[in-house]
């Protein structure tokens, strides 16, 4: 299959400029999922006469579907003679509806484009801001489908890169030197005001250094609501990050100042990895926070390496909150492959 690709490759940058290429990447994972009392929508058609009407209802389906990802990359990619790398990337993405199991189509996200000089890069398009981007903020994710994170107390709706939509049209900007890098983004957020939608200028920044085998980043962002001096919502993170031999572990704590009571306080989490030996890594991850409606999760899960990019992964968890009436157990287990 990568002999294939290579050609691929081969051939359209020779049909092109000369320092141009095109590159796949992407993976594939299956398996089987499982979540306590899994809940999806279904359209619902009723016809009076000769008028036909929809709506949607929430429905039980099964606890456990079949659960798949396939992923690939699409990246052109020319540099200048000076040096200047340009980039741009979109991606082909098709999940299973986790609702009710069912397959969804493969489709194309918005674009993302790039420009590298040094330790300078900015990405304009189908973007991921500041947070998204931050050392350490995703720590050690558990499972196949990455259901758990330290993160999962975090309510702030902060800017990300889409893999199945067209994403947020916006800007952000990257410079390191040494051990130190900068980040920042911008773009315009649709909110909800009162109850109506409304375009807001949303922003982050992120500062990041790493000393020895530790990481430390710190981010704060902030959504700059039209007529709401004071009270905007705003996100500030923390993280920390280090490896010692087979042992890696995170820490992560935040503000999240959604201005929503259910939602907003503080949120913390941590997650670890042990690499036990013959191809086997385990892994734990906790997050949680302060507010009614926050998330707790608490999950394990394993990663068995077949070699070859091939891995069988899996993961059990809770989830619950202060005002959850009951706690989810969620569980996975399948195969990924990366090319």
């Amino acid at each position: 299959m990568k002999k294939v690709l290579f050609a691929s490759t081969a051939l359209i940058a020779t049909a092109g400029v000369a320092a141009a290429e095109v590159n796949f990447s992407g993976y594939g994972r299956f398996g089987i999922g499982y979540v306590e009392d899994r809940s999806g929508t279904v359209t619902n058609f009723v016809t009076t006469g000769t008028t036909t009407t929809t709506g949607t209802a929430v429905v039980q389906t099964d606890d456990a579907i079949l659960v798949s990802r396939f992923r690939l990359n699409i990246d052109g990619i020319a540099e200048t003679d000076g040096g200047v790398r340009f980039e741009g990337r979109v991606r082909l993405q098709a999940d299973e509806n986790s609702g009710n199991g069912e397959a969804n189509s493969a489709g194309l996200n918005g674009a993302r484009f790039s420009v590298i000089y040094g330790g300078l890069r900015v990405d304009a398009g189908n973007v991921a801001g500041a947070f998204d981007n931050l050392a350490n903020y995703y720590g050690n994710e558990v499972g196949l489908e990455l259901f758990a994170g330290q993160y999962s107390g975090v309510n702030y709706s902060f800017l990300g890169y889409s893999s199945t939509g067209s994403g947020s049209n916006a800007v952000f900007f990257q410079y390191s030197v040494g051990d130190f890098s900068f980040g920042a983004s911008y773009d315009q957020a649709t909110v909800a005001l009162n109850g109506a939608p409304v375009d807001a200028d949303r922003w982050d920044i992120s500062a990041t250094y790493t000393f020895n085998n530790i990481t430390a980043a710190l981010a704060y962002g902030q959504t700059d609501l039209p007529g709401n001096v004071g009270s905007d919502p705003s996100l500030t993170v923390l993280t920390l990050g280090g490896e010692w031999g087979d042992f890696s572990g995170t820490l992560f704590v935040a503000d999240d100042a959604t201005q929503v009571a259910l939602t907003d306080g503080t949120a913390w989490g941590l997650s670890a990895a042990y690499n036990l030996g013959a191809a086997t890594t385990l892994l734990f991850t906790y997050g949680d926070g302060n507010a009614d409606l926050d998330t707790q999760q608490v999950a394990i899960g394993a990663i068995y390496d077949l070699g070859g990019g091939a891995s069988l992964r899996g993961g059990i968890g809770v989830n619950d909150c202060d005002i959850c009436a009951d706690s989810t157990i969620v569980a996975d287990f399948g195969a990924q492959f990366n090319f």
